[in-house]
């Protein structure tokens, strides 16, 4: 995992975007600019014309060990009305739209999976753009830190927002600590132990989840971390259970396996340890190409209707 990662995101008036952004616990540093412009260092002036196409935005770093990137995703959605074109409060004009732009193929895939899980919970289409960091120029020294420097400047994010920022706290990893060795092999079957434990391979189509196609979440069956969600499971004809992606949360290592007789890539809880299975590049186009061939033995189903009382309510989104 790499030390920091920077993501862009544009919500109307920059002031408020990035005075919300910097309280949260995990970021930090915060800059306005103005993004994807089609002149050079333009002015605030320039931008307000709509002529340069430029987007008010804050570049946000963060430390993905303590702030993930849909966790950063989500707080956002808060201080935005996804659904306006070119408005937020009391602003209009395309420098307002509302955006995230990536500088990672890996960060497309997580805001396009944040936003498909946003929009489920609206009939209006959204207007969030999402779109590759074409460029970003720094703004004037007087937008910088603005509320900081004027406590009683205008701002189209409710204030209290701020305040749920500063303590907003993702669910630590901690959470899904491993188990001991004999508690794993008191609450587990010796086909799970051994697959998940000693890298085995249960038996193909005699296994549990291949046929399943019930709507839910798979998560480590060693310390119940959500990993991977039914609505990313296709039928690869392998004889276990494929998936396009993990989670966007899910916490996974993918290491080289030289075993066999062959060069694969093995699939491992990062927080568990446990063997999962496998990841190969043969999977659907439509969806990455990629196929995770997972062991049900290391798994556990936990179906949509039992997601909430089992303390699984924050991946609901997540099923479609």
């Amino acid at each position: 995992m790499k030390d920091t990662e920077t993501i862009y995101f544009a919500g109307g008036c920059f002031w408020g975007t990035e005075h919300f952004m910097k309280q949260i616990p995990g970021v930090i540093s915060t800059t306005t600019g103005y993004a994807n412009s089609t002149v050079d260092n333009p002015s605030y002036r320039q931008v307000c014309t709509g002529d340069t196409h430029a987007a008010e935005t804050v570049e946000v770093t963060f430390k993905p060990d303590s702030v993930s990137l849909p966790f950063l995703i989500d707080l956002y959605f808060k201080t935005i009305d996804p659904t306006s074109v070119n408005r937020h409060g009391g602003d209009s004009g395309t420098q307002y739209r509302t955006g995230i732009y990536y500088t990672e193929p890996s960060q497309r895939d997580i805001i396009e999976r944040e936003i498909a899980a946003l929009a489920r919970g609206y009939q209006k289409p959204l207007a969030v753009e999402v779109k590759p960091l074409e460029n970003f120029w720094p703004a004037e020294d007087y937008h910088q830190d603005y509320l900081e420097k004027n406590p009683g400047g205008y701002c189209h994010i409710d204030p209290s927002l701020f305040a749920m920022a500063r303590n907003a706290r993702e669910k630590a990893s901690a959470q899904w600590q491993r188990p001991s060795d004999a508690e794993l092999r008191s609450i587990l079957t010796p086909l799970q132990y051994e697959v998940t434990q000693n890298a085995a391979t249960e038996p193909p189509f005699d296994n549990l989840y291949n046929a399943n196609h019930r709507k839910g979440i798979y998560v480590d069956i060693t310390t119940g971390e959500p990993l991977f969600s039914s609505s990313d499971k296709f039928d690869s004809g392998c004889g276990w259970p494929a998936f396009a992606r993990p989670l966007p949360s899910a916490a996974i290592n993918e290491l080289t396996d030289t075993s066999h007789g062959m060069v694969r890539t093995e699939v491992r809880s990062a927080n568990g340890n446990a063997h999962l299975g496998h990841l190969f590049n043969d999977g659907p186009a439509a969806t990455g190409g990629m196929r995770y061939c997972i062991n049900s033995a290391s798994l556990r189903f936990i179906p949509l209707e039992d997601m909430r009382q089992e303390g699984y309510s924050d991946y609901i989104k997540y099923v479609k």
